[in-house]
């Protein structure tokens, strides 16, 4: 059955995306909620998308080239849907050449070489006292920033948008000449999503060597090892799987539950493993003795804790914030699935490889004293 299972629940993990939204968990009917929305539709977008122009040298960004260059990147931009307009340098000289012609719509443009001077000049004083230039221009005429607007969009589509934008940035701007920066709260979502999946995989893959040197030590043997983490990574496989399945996709909202599920999963198989290796020890190593005394000894403990979690985190579950509610359900169903494991898969696994996972001359002389002599004696003089 639990070979079945994981490769159930494999297929599913196949399944599961990594996405998300800032807004994604919020609920639906609530009025700000609607007041984003209304925002999005108006202005094209609602998380800003900024980009840093370093030109290398004082004074050029206002060189022609560099203008015709922004306005190239512009033109890219307004051709992605899911950004907005973007503003930038090149909108104020353009609006300062149309107003310099007395607002003849088509000098809407670049200036030429030759009116670049003048026109620049225009920019400057209908900027009033500078403060809407420095919006767009650093002190030094070095750097440059254009700002977009990115619509409600999941973390796939933002990955595919940045893509293009790099790689239009790297045919328009020449690396030898320009330096160009991606940032914005759009995109820092999307890298802090990516570094959420980056170090969930690192703290378990070290949560689990730790949990493979605590067993090494205190049992001596490869298999016993094997034993103690296959209950605590069935269950995490197995709600990953029902995630794919359902469509739950991993984002920031729900990649807690694997680190939460996982630490108290282990709580238990290392309770019920250290109470088995002190039974082992009074009980002269005879393991279907030792198994049923610890399951006996911990069960119960084991079981009430798992449901006393269970409706501790099904409480979440009646949260508005979506997220919250994932959490709680998806939290709740592993403790079940890591409680049976607990309970009926490991002591299964410890009775059916009875013959090899005990080693005596490592147990003669423990490495932590569990079990006073005094109390292995009177037990042993009781039977």
């Amino acid at each position: 059955t639990s070979i079945l299972l994981m490769v159930v629940s494999i297929i599913g993990i196949y399944q599961i995306r990594i996405s998300g939204s800032p807004i994604e968990d919020m609920p639906k009917n609530a009025e700000f909620f609607e007041d984003i929305r209304f925002f999005e539709a108006e202005f094209d977008g609602i998380m800003p998308v900024e980009i840093v122009v370093d030109t290398k040298r004082p004074k050029g960004v206002l060189r022609p080239a560099t203008l015709k260059k922004i306005d190239e990147l512009d033109e890219v931009i307004q051709g992605i849907p899911e950004l907005s307009k973007p503003v930038s340098i090149v909108n104020l000289v353009k609006y300062s050449k149309q107003a310099f012609y007395n607002g003849i719509p088509k000098y809407y443009q670049l200036p030429t070489t030759q009116e670049n001077n003048f026109i620049m000049d225009v920019a400057r004083k209908s900027s009033g006292n500078g403060n809407l230039l420095k919006n767009f221009v650093d002190s030094t005429g070095q750097t440059a920033r254009i700002t977009t607007y990115m619509r409600d969009v999941n973390t796939e589509r933002m990955e595919a948008i940045e893509k293009r934008l790099e790689e239009n940035i790297n045919t328009i701007f020449p690396a030898e000449r320009y330096t160009v920066y991606l940032t914005g709260s759009a995109l820092l979502f999307l890298k802090g999503t990516k570094y959420l999946v980056t170090n969930l995989v690192m703290s378990l893959a070290l949560a689990i060597a730790l949990i493979a040197v605590f067993m090494a030590y205190l049992f001596r043997s490869f298999k016993m090892i094997v034993i103690s983490l296959i209950p605590n990574l069935l269950p995490l496989v197995i709600t990953a799987g029902v995630m794919g399945f359902v469509g739950v996709p991993i984002k920031p909202s729900t990649i807690l539950v694997f680190s939460i599920a996982f630490g108290i999963s282990v709580d238990d198989t290392i309770h019920f493993l250290a109470k088995y290796r002190q039974e082992l020890v009074a009980n002269q190593w005879r393991i279907n003795k030792s198994v049923y005394a610890a399951l006996k000894e911990t069960g119960v403990s084991m079981f009430y804790t798992s449901i006393v979690l269970f409706f501790g985190f099904s409480v979440f579950i009646i949260s508005s914030f979506g997220g919250t509610v994932a959490l709680g359900a998806l939290v709740s169903a592993t403790l079940m699935f890591a409680m049976l494991a607990n309970l009926i898969l490991l002591p299964s696994l410890l009775l059916s490889l009875e013959r090899n996972i005990a080693n005596k001359e490592v147990l003669k002389k423990p490495q932590i004293d569990i079990l006073p002599k005094e109390e292995i004696n009177l037990k042993d003089e009781k039977e």
